[in-house]
């Protein structure tokens, strides 16, 4: 059983706020049991003042989730398809970029909708049952944030509290330098300066958005230049000078100033300026303040914003007088020559901008409807969401992944590699750099500390127990300066691969091994996908069998027997984050386990493979943390049983502890020349064998590729796109309707996508493959609605959608909402026993004016009586007061005055039913009185979920005869 503790949310761990749209609670990762919600999230941004008036509070254990009894902070409301699960934090959760989840043991239920105080959040739980013992717990990016922790200010110097442990595996020797570093300053002179427009309307934003921007470029570069474009996060948006005030208002309240997060990548900009690219970095933070309003978390309005932008700068070449100064000041800028920069919710953005360029998104969801007037040759997302699965496959990109990340600490930004397999036709190279000791935030000196006009914060969190890897003061940690140096030397590396097209950079991210020097002590290890790579044995794109020491496992799955990585791991990988479901079908790998040398394990393809034309065999192999030497030797067979053993590996692993995301694949490869030598048929390669060395360990292949050097010109496909949209209807009063979740497919061609839809009733997902053309209704997936006239609760019936291969997808998520519209009864208080003496209860009857088809919830707030002695907590049965708060106060205090949200009684009349009671027992004492009174307040909640302030009543409690 639960006992009651106080949760506790910490600043320090406190880096995210769920951001959803009205109607949705979003679900990013395994069984989204509650991903719908019922009616729109409270209006309003994050903000770390007081609490709103009526917000719910801690409720103590006594509330129930079916046979789960409820720890302190969490509450459940609602009944049925209605009940919510509700958890209040006693200080405001702060503004950051991964969302808020919450789970059961390690089931995720879903992403809960944020009040506007920043502390309240509620989920909808549509028939989820859950046993006895099982522990609730918040997570934002995979940290916990209902445990207490460290008191952390928002103005955080990193610090060295303890000296953190060392770690167990030796430091890895730098790897050779490359032959060209990108991070060397170039030969221009750069000149810099800022813009500011006429803001624009974003769909389903209703405050306009700011179109201001920061330009740096060169001053005398000849002919027009390349543009790289830079998005920054999801940060705060305000800040009052002088204090460590910072909201997530838009627009900013009287008193305080916008946070300057474009102003925050000056660095990265003045290198690119002086190897003569034009670069502008772009405020967003009239869209981090309103997109807990859409579904996508903001990834159209961020796209639309910088397409917005791109229009500009396109205006501005065909009539460079008309441009602003900071722009004309520059050389002129090449609109058939950009790179995309998106750091965090940004990386997200720029690559839904890079895929809106190629396939228009729905003129209805969009803030930009003219033409593409420029080219994007390539995307650098750094410590990205990408909450829509659906990175933009022939786009090349180049993901940063930051070692130490705070925030986004699940990496799922490895996804815009992972996600891009067998999608398209493969030719865009998809690297990721794998940056030990970075955290989220030091990439934007706006988000530094020491170096921000705003209060800003370390985001990796440390508690009593250092963090051997990402604590300040750890040998492999980072310090803001080396980790912005390094930010700005891969930036530019991808903007000399993708766009000036000089592959002698590519070794430093495809894979090869190589560092770059100007990047200093920082190691920074790459692998990649795509390219002239050949597709040889994928897990989850092709048919494989595997024996031997070895299984296929599932990348995502709650089934331990499946799994790919086991629950006691230590840890996490970025290539097993979840998104929207568990299982989620087509995510395999191969997990190998060894307790002796020579355990060979055999992966088997159905088809023959053909490698002929690769130099080497590339896998992509994951290691255990802070491990070294493991060795594999590795053989392949051709269809006629000839084998060649092509040589031995040795594969380590990254430093990483329990608190990071370090199982993460390294890149290895071995020559194909052996096979050659030996008559195998390249064209006709059937089998891969892996067999360690070692007396035993682990490991994980991701996949093996042909590989052979060289960037190709990449020519993107033609693709279906598929965006899912949402449709929201009224039950009505009576008959049955039927309404279909609204599904749009343009594009051209043909492709395949997997399609989701989830039970309304429990939560659960299921999923088929369909084949999608664009004008036709493939994807069809009817709701049913019945009408009535009694009050009940919104009810949202959710699909989503992600690509299999020959698609795009835009608008992942979407579904039918179904509003209720009739009148929430009328609730009324009347007194059972409110005049009685100690050791009796005092209790009243809750009455409704008719019944209704959800439960009426709420709970009763205690206020200081008008007049007259106050009942205290010594007054009260000692064993239902600790009951009702988890402890019994030291002293004794008024009911009106109790710490942390007072003595909130929890009120409920089941659907169907008009009546309940609600009860104070009262205690008895050898001392002589007054009569003691108290004042309450019965608070319930309409269909939106807001506090509706009910009747007041009294009652008194005199001295035992």
């Amino acid at each position: 059983m639960i006992r009651a503790t106080r949760g506790v949310a910490t600043a320090a761990a406190l880096l995210a706020l769920a951001s959803v749209s009205p109607g949705v609670a979003y679900a990013q990762s395994s069984p989204p049991s509650g991903a719908p919600t019922s009616g729109p999230p409270s209006t309003g941004a994050p903000s770390t003042g007081a609490p709103s008036t009526g917000a719910p509070s801690a409720t103590a254990p006594g509330s129930r989730l079916g046979d789960l009894e409820l720890p302190a902070g969490w509450q459940v409301t609602g009944a049925g398809a209605s009940r919510q699960l509700v958890w209040t934090s006693p200080e405001a959760v702060p503004m950051g970029d991964s969302r808020v989840a919450f789970h059961a043991g390690d089931r995720l239920l879903g992403h809960p909708v944020a009040a506007r105080d920043g502390r309240s959040f509620r989920l909808p739980l549509q028939g989820v049952q859950l046993a006895e013992g099982t522990p609730l717990r918040v997570t934002a990016g995979g940290r916990r944030l209902d445990t207490a922790g460290p008191d952390r200010s928002a103005r955080l110097t990193p610090s060295d509290p303890a000296a953190p442990p060392a770690l167990t595996a030796p430091p890895a020797a730098p790897l050779p330098a490359n032959g060209v570093d990108p991070g060397v300053p170039g030969r221009y002179r750069t000149v810099s300066g800022e813009y500011e427009l006429r803001s624009v309307r974003l769909p389903g934003f209703p405050e306009p958005v700011e179109m201001r921007a920061t330009v740096v470029g060169p001053a005398d570069a000849p002919g027009k230049r390349p543009v790289a474009l830079f998005l920054h996060g999801r940060h705060g948006t305000c800040y009052t000078p002088g204090t460590e005030d910072v909201t997530g208002d838009w627009p900013c309240a009287a008193g305080s100033k916008p946070i300057p997060s474009h102003q925050g990548y000056l660095r990265a900009q003045r290198l690119l300026a002086s190897q003569g690219y034009v670069t502008l970095s772009i405020s967003a933070n009239g869209v981090n303040g309103q997109d807990f309003r859409a579904e996508d978390g903001g990834a159209q309005a961020r796209s639309s914003l910088v397409r917005q932008h791109l229009a500009r700068w396109a205006d501005w070449s065909a009539h460079r007088a008309d441009a602003p100064a900071a722009v004309r000041r520059s050389s002129a800028a090449d609109l058939s020559r950009v790179l995309l920069v998106g750091h965090s919710r940004g990386g997200e953005g720029v690559n839904r901008a890079a895929l809106d360029s190629l396939t228009p998104p729905p003129a209805a969801q969009d803030g930009y409807r003219g033409p593409v007037r420029w080219k994007i040759l390539g995307t650098v997302p750094i410590g990205p969401t990408i909450f829509g699965n659906n990175p933009a496959p022939d786009v090349p990109s180049m993901t940063i992944l930051p070692g130490c990340d705070g925030d986004v600490s699940d990496l799922q930004g490895q996804n815009f590699v992972d996600g891009t397999r067998g999608v398209s036709g493969g030719a865009a190279l998809h690297s990721a750099v794998y940056m030990v000791g970075a955290n989220h935030n030091f990439f934007n000196s706006e988000w530094t500390p020491g170096q921000a006009q705003a209060p800003a914060f370390d985001d990796f969190w440390s508690d009593e127990q250092p963090d051997p890897v990402c604590s300040p003061g750890a040998k492999t940690r980072l310090t803001a300066p080396q980790q912005q140096a390094a930010g700005a030397t891969y930036i530019a590396a991808a903007a000399r691969l993708f766009v000036a097209g000089d592959d002698r950079v590519r070794p430093l991210l495809d894979g090869t091994g190589r560092r770059a020097p100007s990047a200093g002590p920082v190691r920074a290890l790459s692998h990649a996908v795509g390219a002239n790579r050949t597709p040889a044995f994928v897990p989850g794109s092709s048919a494989l069998t595997v024996s031997g020491g070895g299984r296929l496992c599932a990348q995502v799955d709650p089934d331990a027997a499946r799994a790919c990585l086991p629950p006691d791991s230590g840890g996490a990988s970025p290539h097993f984050a979840y998104w929207e479901a568990a299982p989620e079908p087509g995510r395999d790998a191969v997990a190998m386990e060894w307790s002796r040398p020579g355990a060979t394990v055999a992966v088997r393809s159905a088809r023959p493979i053909s490698l002929v034309g690769s130099d080497s065999l590339a896998l992509r192999v994951i290691v255990p943390p802070n491990s070294t030497g493991t060795e594999l030797d590795v053989a392949v067979t051709d269809a006629s049983g000839r084998r060649a053993h092509l040589g031995r590996t040795r594969v380590d692993g990254l430093p990483g502890s329990e608190r990071t995301t370090s199982y993460w694949a390294r890149e290895v490869r071995v020559p194909l020349s052996a096979a050659a030598r030996s008559g195998l048929e390249l064209k006709r390669i059937t089998t891969l064998e892996l067999t360690p060395r070692g007396a035993s360990g682990r490991a994980w292949l991701m996949d093996a590729w042909g590989w052979r050097a060289g960037t190709p010109a990449v020519r993107p496909a033609a693709s279906a796109r598929v965006d899912v949209g949402r449709l929201t209807v009224t039950e009505g009063d009576s008959g049955v309707r039927t309404y279909r979740v609204p599904v749009r497919v343009s594009g051209q061609g043909s492709g395949q996508v997997r399609l989701f839809v989830t039970d309304p009733a429990t939560g659960e997902p299921t999923s088929r493959v369909v084949t999608v053309r664009p004008g036709r209704h493939d994807i069809d997936v009817p709701v049913k609605v019945r009408g009535n006239g009694r009050f009940g609760h919104d009810v949202t019936h959710d699909a989503f959608v992600k690509a299999v291969r020959g698609t795009v997808i835009g608008s992942h998520r979407g579904g039918v909402t179904v509003r209720n519209d009739d009148p929430m009864p009328k609730v009324s208080v009347t007194p059972v026993a409110d005049k009685v003496a100690e050791g009796a209860a005092l209790t009243w009857r809750v009455t409704l004016s008719e019944p209704a088809d959800a439960e009426i919830s709420g709970h009763v707030a205690f206020l200081p009586p008008a007049d007259g002695t106050e009942l205290t907590t010594a007054d009260l049965d000692q064993a239902w007061l600790k009951e009702q708060l988890g402890e019994v106060p030291a002293t004794a205090t008024p009911l009106s005055q109790i710490e942390f949200g007072g003595l909130n009684l929890p009120v409920s009349i089941p659907a169907g039913a008009t009546t309940t009671e609600v009860s104070v027992p009262t205690a008895t004492d050898d001392v002589s009185e007054p009569v003691e009174s108290l004042r309450a307040q019965l608070i319930t909640y309409d269909g939106t979920w807001e506090p509706v302030p009910g009747p007041e009543f009294v009652g008194t409690v005199r001295d035992a005869a």
